[in-house]
């Protein structure tokens, strides 16, 4: 019978919760992706949503490689500290012109909703060759540290946290 990993358990309750969401029409789940890694021994898993009739997406995805899984399943060889996984958020937004979005304010807003602790990074992107004059912002919070399963149910609150940044991000960014 299949033991489920750490990230196989933390990867269901992510999908539920935001598929719950989904089902409610508090969020639009636009793209899902589940990868293994052969030649890294690595696992990747990433859900995009946005909340219905706005621009903004987020996206959070959960990375696991083979350190973790060794940990977790050779407890004697790895440290048990290292069997979990890392977690991170993105959040885009495609804007016309760069020039208007207040880039401190952002800032402020993710460390006010995520704490202090967090690393965040904004960047833009933009063709400089094309006509239209469209930018994306992206923003990136990491949590820096590995996620274990004694935090699972920190996941299903996190939700609630990625809706209040769309929300804000949303309001400030239109």
């Amino acid at each position: 019978m299949f033991d489920p990993t750490a990230f196989d358990n933390m990867k269901v309750v992510i999908e539920g919760a935001l598929y719950d969401l989904d089902i409610s029409g508090e969020i639009v789940i636009t793209d899902r992706n589940d990868s293994i890694n052969m030649a890294k021994m690595s696992r990747r898993f990433d859900m995009t949503f946005r909340l219905p009739e706005k621009k903004v997406k987020a996206t959070i995805e959960l990375k696991s490689g083979l350190v973790n899984l060794a940990a977790e399943l050779l407890p004697s060889i790895q440290s048990e500290e290292q069997a979990g996984c890392m977690l991170s958020l993105k959040f885009i937004a495609a804007k016309e012109n760069e020039l208007d979005i207040d880039y401190t304010a952002i800032k402020a807003l993710l460390t006010d909703i995520w704490g202090p602790t967090r690393i965040i990074n904004q960047s833009v992107l933009y063709d400089p060759l094309s006509i239209d004059p469209a930018h994306s912002l992206i923003i990136t919070i990491e949590f820096d540290r590995l996620i274990h399963e004694d935090q699972i149910e920190d996941l299903v609150e996190m939700t609630e946290f990625i809706i209040t940044t769309l929300k804000r991000l949303n309001e400030e960014i239109s």
